[in-house]
């Protein structure tokens, strides 16, 4: 009785250490396969749209995986999902390891199926960790939502900072076991949402529907700041490093590790400054900053004639982003507090649709100016080539998402505050 007595009970302070790992787990997921865009393109002889067409697989996957599970969370509980999750990132990452010897002839057939995979585990991740912790009991839900994303930066400047290391250590040949590798969190993740306590769904009788959510013009807008929030962060995010290889002509260690995991760095600063200090800032007004801040990096990151300008920029874009995705849950969740699963999914999904269309629309145009006639010339007048052209008008067309961002968040920063005008004309008057 005694040895039993001494056994702490696992708290929920344990479901969200377990989430924080949950996070770790989803950045791996969304952010190996671009560090490896130079390794497979050379390697296999990949187009820049083939692999920007693996990112966009991977972003509707999640989608997918968003809006199918959402019901069905809310009906069964989160616990067979969010551990089935951390199964399909072991099952993706062995699959796309295993494709130049399951599918010699064309290793690219594997390459989409094994993001398939792994992409399914980062939809579930991506719609079960922010309501468990949701559900929670407490309070300063701005904060602990905020502090919870910026595990997701931590494991996106983890794996930037172990990948590029580990590539240059053991040779860009051996990207399949530096995948395999990255199998460990999610492992050991498994069998830790097997244990932790989790808070019960909303119950149905008193849960908000999505007919009603996606009727609101307050939904619809913020559906439409997180798509832009998802697209501004992964477009950037997505071609650091491939930019900063070929468009700065920096050795591939030193563009990761000082422009793509600086900003993954920054953004994590940014979500854990706000996870401190939340409390006395409103998120909206930080969210317009930010986004206005983000516009000005994106064009220094694609005009600046000096790398280490464009290095500071991409760096601090990453602290300008760091609160468009998780301040617009935090935003429609307050807004919206017996939503259920159904408000995470929706969100989750314009999320991972930005999140898939920039980076998409940076390969689209990185490739049509490259193979642009025009640029024989310029090539001679600007001292670049017709690759590190596009590359640059790619980055440079991904500005438009910060500016779309602002623009409905300006929208909801004002919706709010009459709200909240009218909500305090009506207690006077009940005074």
């Amino acid at each position: 009785m005694a040895a039993l007595a001494a056994v702490k009970p696992i708290s929920y302070r344990s479901t969200i250490h377990a989430c924080y790992i949950g996070f770790l787990v989803q950045a791996v997921v969304v952010n190996l396969t671009p560090i490896l865009f130079i390794p497979l393109r050379e390697a296999y002889g990949l187009r820049y749209e083939q692999l920007g067409l693996l990112v966009f697989i991977n972003f509707i996957t999640q989608v997918v995986c968003d809006i199918a599970f959402s019901g069905m969370v809310d009906k069964y509980g989160f616990r067979p999902f969010v551990v089935a999750a951390h199964a399909l990132t072991v099952a993706g990452f062995a699959l796309f390891a295993a494709s130049p010897v399951l599918f010699p002839a064309n290793p690219y057939i594997g390459f989409i199926l094994g993001t398939v995979v792994f992409a399914g585990s980062g939809g579930l991740l991506e719609l079960l960790l922010s309501p468990i912790v949701n559900a929670i009991p407490g309070d300063e839900k701005a904060s602990a939502m905020a502090l919870l994303h910026s595990f997701y930066a931590w494991g996106q400047m983890a794996v930037i900072l172990l990948t590029t290391l580990l590539l240059f250590w053991l040779g860009r040949s051996a990207w399949p076991l530096v995948m395999l590798l990255w199998t460990a969190p999610a492992i050991f993740n498994f069998f830790l949402f097997l244990r932790v306590p989790l808070a019960p769904t909303v119950p149905e009788e008193h849960r908000q529907g999505m007919r009603m959510l996606i009727t609101k013009p307050f939904f619809l807008v913020a559906f439409l700041a997180i798509f832009a929030g998802g697209a501004a962060e992964l477009s950037i995010s997505q071609w650091a490093s491939a930019f900063m290889e070929k468009a700065i002509q920096l050795p591939k260690v030193v563009g990761d590790v000082a422009g793509f995991s600086l900003f993954a760095g920054m953004l994590g600063v940014g979500r854990l400054l706000y996870g401190m200090a939340g409390k006395r800032v409103r998120v909206e007004r930080v969210m317009l900053l930010g986004a206005l801040l983000a516009v000005v990096c994106y064009l220094v990151v694609a005009l600046a004639v000096h790398p280490v300008l464009s290095l500071a920029a991409c760096a601090l874009c990453g602290f300008a982003v760091s609160l468009l995705w998780p301040g617009t849950l935090v935003i429609a969740a307050v807004q919206y507090p017996l939503a259920g699963a159904w408000l995470f999914a929706i969100l989750a999904a314009g999320g991972d649709i930005g999140a898939s269309v920039g980076p998409l629309l940076v390969s689209v145009v990185t490739d049509h100016i490259t193979r642009l006639p025009a640029l024989a010339g310029w090539e001679r007048f600007a001292g670049l080539t017709a690759e590190q052209i596009g590359l640059r008008a790619g980055i440079l067309s991904g500005a438009l998402f910060p500016l779309a961002a602002f623009l409905c968040l300006l929208w909801l920063s004002r919706h709010m505050a009459r709200q909240a005008g009218a909500a305090g004309k009506t207690q006077s008057e009940r005074v």
